[in-house]
């Protein structure tokens, strides 16, 4: 018994063996590299990354400039706050100051 399976598993063993040998796939001339195909390759991908750059810096050259009109539009809005509350603290001081002067007018008339 013990000899019919370890004949069976040699057999077993030798088939799977010359299945392995006939997989091998052969190498077509066309799948082969050969340094021209790797040349013009590289170029290929060099060309395709150069391409992806531009295009990444033109865009980032895009968003910087609408970020820049973007800020100086809030800047311009920020002076134009800042001197409008600047403008009416200086009419209320005016006013303060006129009442004031109009109080002590009187006062001294009394």
């Amino acid at each position: 018994m013990k000899k019919q399976i370890l004949s069976l598993a040699v057999v077993a063993l030798l088939a799977f063996s010359v299945q392995s040998c006939g997989d091998k796939k052969e190498t077509k001339p066309e799948d082969e590299l050969t340094l021209g195909n790797k040349v013009d390759s590289l170029t290929t991908d060099i060309e395709e990354v150069k391409d992806t750059a531009v295009v990444k810096a033109k865009a980032a050259t895009e968003e910087v400039k609408e970020k820049t009109k973007e800020t100086v539009q809030e800047v311009k809005d920020a002076t134009k706050k800042g001197a409008e509350k600047v403008e009416a603290a200086a009419k209320a001081a005016k006013d303060g100051t006129v009442k004031t002067a109009k109080d002590v007018n009187e006062a001294l008339k009394k």
